[in-house]
């Protein structure tokens, strides 16, 4: 088992939810943590919230500029002088039938939790190759795996987020260079709230299922044995666990599932 405790941990989507829950639990760690999103204000509460913050740095980004991801990637490099994990946290949701969803919105999607994430991941890669040495931590979703009503597009990023680190896992373990992707199912956060509808506007309220899933301190605390253990893939969550089981070998029976539960 490879310990997570003093490494340099660089998150992104850390200002609220996961990413928040994560700086919280890997300060308890000692980690030199460097926490990112577009929300400056909100990611300065965590870091003063954090239980050893003069080893957090705060670094502002927006996945979706992907002209400044290498600016980004210089600005982290320099709080440390290098980066052991970088946990791709950063994402939005959505709530909207295929057929009431403008294409905008799919390119949303696509910009900020996968070619923002790739991106990031790409320019920070040859550092990981030059030290021989390097984790990267991508947080999917159990909708990676498997599809659901009115998440068409979030499906389809997820979906292509699992195809890309597969490869990048395949390419370069000849540099030791670990890739985990992480499925969480319903867990309880603001990303349901926050949830693009078909007009790109927020949902601005609760799922049932979000409301009854795992709290983020318990995923987390799944997540870090998960990186530690050098798992390629975790499904964290509560009873949807099995529809990855189901798409696997029982497809039509998992198909018949979704349409039968509340996805809303």
């Amino acid at each position: 088992m490879d310990k997570i405790n003093g490494k340099v941990v660089w998150i992104t989507g850390a200002s609220s939810g996961i990413g928040e829950a994560l700086a919280y639990h890997l300060s308890k760690k000692q980690c030199k943590l460097i926490i990112s999103s577009r929300k400056i204000d909100d990611l300065k509460k965590v870091k003063d919230n954090c239980e050893n913050n003069d080893i957090v740095q705060v670094l502002q980004i927006d996945l979706a500029n992907l002209d400044e991801i290498r600016t980004y990637v210089t600005r982290a490099m320099s709080f440390y002088g290098h980066i052991d994990i970088l946990i791709n946290n950063a994402g939005i949701s959505q709530r909207s039938l295929i057929a009431e969803t403008q294409i905008e919105v799919y390119k949303k999607l696509i910009d900020i939790n996968y070619l923002g994430t790739i991106a990031l991941t790409k320019d920070l890669l040859p550092h990981f190759v030059k030290r021989k040495s390097g984790k990267f931590v991508t947080v999917t979703s159990l909708m990676g795996k498997f599809g659901s009503p009115y998440r068409s597009g979030y499906c389809g990023a997820k979906h292509a987020l699992h195809g890309f680190f597969d490869v990048l896992r395949m390419e370069h373990e000849k540099d030791s260079i670990q890739v985990t992707l992480i499925c969480p199912g319903f867990i309880r956060t603001n990303v349901a709230k926050n949830a693009l509808t078909g007009d790109g506007s927020p949902q601005l309220k609760e799922d049932k299922a979000t409301e009854n899933g795992l709290t983020a301190e318990t995923l987390v605390k799944k997540m870090v044995k998960a990186i530690e253990r050098k798992k390629f893939e975790a499904y964290i969550g509560k009873k949807e666990i099995i529809g990855v089981y189901l798409k696997r070998f029982f497809p039509k029976i998992l198909h018949n599932v979704v349409l039968k539960s509340s996805v809303r």
